[in-house]
């Protein structure tokens, strides 16, 4: 009994998988490593709530709890949670559309909106939901992406200006109302603004240790408080809360839980997909694996239980991920750490930033939205199916231009149509004997390749379903009918096969009907035991007969020869079987 418990439990908490083993050595790793992340995270949270039309003081707490939960469920070692940007910008336009940004309602809706994300996962996670990520394809995600980060940069330019402008999701509306303030521009605020991304852009290359964002915040304190630039007219972020936020459960109603639905499946969705792509990153370098379904729960328990102590939304960061690794993070309670540097910020360090400049936080956010801008990404899905490449170009177009999950869902959509459409349009080849061998090869990509006189061999390379059923007959119809030479026999290669549906077999009687009335036979080789259980319960097998089905091409082509020399007193197999063993390149009388 014992034994099966702790196995339940070992299975159930992977965290005491690995923990009897744990060392000092990797204790060393993790605590630096969480201390690191610990520190970016200070400002990069603050300012990603602002994206988020919440107070800062949200994106601190959302690097709290999150990040004490999921070490215990989650399977990846690297992974560093907190608030991310293209997250915050999906809470701004799920709530946004219900609420005003920063009022009360607002805050609630967007906590009750990460407990929603959070159920959303752990369910998925439950019933083994992880294959359903695979709907947001990498163009959709390269597209979300490349339009994320003008959304991210150019929703910020009113803090910049020291001008206040409405929040939209729309960057024409938001550009718009920006020329329309320019002359009302607080001129010392956009130089704070404009030398914060200075240094942000400029401290990697010169100090690249050095935690680029936090010293720009530290700095711009400083200055908010030596300078008084809140008299001067510069924005500051305030009064913070100070302590550890109190547990709260979340004001319920029906309307809000259902006006609420689609930004939290679309954010579970968007979050898992790039976590786990993320994980696949570090588990491949490291060696370990990783369970798609329990990242699920266990980024949707950060979500769910840190909501109940006011969490925004978290989830795997790229940017810190990256340092979580190189810092030398061993396992995944370098986020404990990280929560540990949060915890003692919240208790002891959130007055200090009452005077912090809103256009340092302007800054830091306008320089991490264009970092996540790959132009690299957009060139490589171009460069290797140029489909994909328009897929990520309408994703992006449609989300800066139509509304972000409108976007995603668009983006979605057309990733569906065109694979449908690739379904249906499977890559049908037309194979020819190679010589000196017996095997069958494309006629397009094997120049040695022959056809046989009276004799057509086809490959499907696709599954055989209702999507291509009817373009697979078809091509075999028109084929047969275009060729300038006699076709007596038509052998499909069905090796590729691995599905047939009701449609299909449908399709493959109206086939053979169709070929015998123009007196061609139809041949089937290769098929795998399912297929060929779906061929025998429908019929066909006996409509054909034994004598049409065949290991390969080349068993069918001698049959299809044997059984003509013995009716018309050739001898065309011997001279089919001669260019098969022999090392000539020469046509045969069996090939045309």
């Amino acid at each position: 009994m014992w034994n099966q418990a702790w196995a339940w439990l070992r299975d159930t908490l992977p965290l005491l998988q690995w923990l009897p083993d744990y060392t000092t050595e990797a204790l060393r790793g993790d605590a630096t490593a969480g201390l690191t992340v610990g520190v970016m995270l200070i400002p990069q949270g603050m300012a990603y709530a602002v994206i988020a039309g919440v107070p800062p003081i949200y994106g601190l707490y959302a690097g709290l709890v999150p990040l004490l939960v999921y070490p215990l469920i989650g399977s990846s070692r690297h992974l560093a949670l907190g608030p991310v940007s293209i997250d915050m910008l999906i809470i701004a336009a799920g709530v946004g559309a219900i609420a005003q940004a920063g009022t009360e309602r607002y805050v609630a809706l967007a906590i009750l909106l990460t407990a929603m994300v959070g159920l959303l996962q752990m369910a998925m996670g439950a019933m083994k939901l992880g294959f359903v990520a695979n709907l947001l394809s990498r163009p959709v995600i390269a597209g979300l992406t490349t339009a994320a980060s003008f959304i991210i940069a150019i929703s910020q330019i009113g803090s910049l200006l020291g001008v206040e402008l409405g929040r939209s999701q729309y960057i024409h509306v938001l550009l718009i109302e920006a020329v329309q303030n320019a002359g009302n521009t607080h001129l010392l605020t956009l130089g704070i603004g404009t030398a914060s991304i200075v240094l942000l852009m400029g401290l990697p290359r010169w100090l690249p240790k050095v935690p680029e964002a936090l010293i720009v915040v530290v700095a711009g304190t400083l200055a908010g408080w030596g300078f008084g630039l809140r008299e001067k007219g510069v924005s500051v972020v305030g009064s913070i809360p100070q302590g550890l936020p109190a547990p709260e459960l979340w004001t319920l109603s029906f309307s809000d839980l259902n006006t609420l639905l689609p930004a939290a499946i679309t954010l579970a969705l968007v979050q898992f997909m790039k976590d786990i792509s993320l994980d696949r990153i570090f588990a491949a370098r490291h060696g370990y694996t990783i369970d798609a379904n329990r990242e699920l729960i266990g980024v949707g328990a950060g979500n769910f239980f840190g909501s109940l102590f006011q969490s925004i939304p978290a989830s795997g960061s790229f940017s810190r991920s990256a340092v979580n690794e190189q810092s030398g993070a061993q396992t995944a309670l370098a986020n404990v750490f990280a929560a540990g540097v949060i915890a003692l910020t919240l208790l002891f360090l959130t007055p200090l930033f009452y005077h912090l400049p809103t256009p340092v936080l302007a800054a830091i956010i306008i320089v991490s939205g264009f970092g996540l801008f790959d132009l690299r990404e957009l060139r490589s899905l171009f460069k290797a199916r140029r489909r994909d490449g328009y897929i990520a170009l309408f994703t992006a177009g449609c989300t800066l231009f139509i509304g972000i999950q409108e976007g995603i869902l668009l983006g979605i959509g057309t990733s569906v149509v065109a694979m449908l459409y690739r379904i249906s349009r499977p890559n049908v080849a037309e194979l020819g004997h190679v010589p000196g061998t017996r095997l069958f090869r494309d006629l397009d990509r094997f120049e040695q390749a022959a056809r046989l006189r009276d004799i057509m061999v086809l490959r499907v390379d696709a599954a055989f379903s209702f999507a291509n059923a009817e373009y697979f007959k078809d091509f075999i119809l028109e084929k047969s009918e275009r060729e300038g030479r006699p076709v007596k026999v038509v052998i499909v290669d069905g090796s590729s096969i691995n599905g047939l549906d009701t449609t299909a077999i449908d399709a493959l009687f109206s086939v053979t009907e169709s070929l015998e009335e123009e007196g061609i036979e139809l041949h089937l080789t290769g098929l795998i035991g399912p297929v060929r259980e779906v061929v025998r319960r429908s019929g066909l097998h006996a409509l054909l007969g034994e004598n049409k089905f065949h290991l390969d091409p080349h068993q069918a082509v001698v049959s299809v020869l044997e059984r003509w020399d013995a009716a018309e007193g050739t001898d065309r197999v011997t001279h089919y079987f001669n260019m098969a063993d022999s090392e000539e390149t020469e046509a045969t009388p069996a090939a045309s």
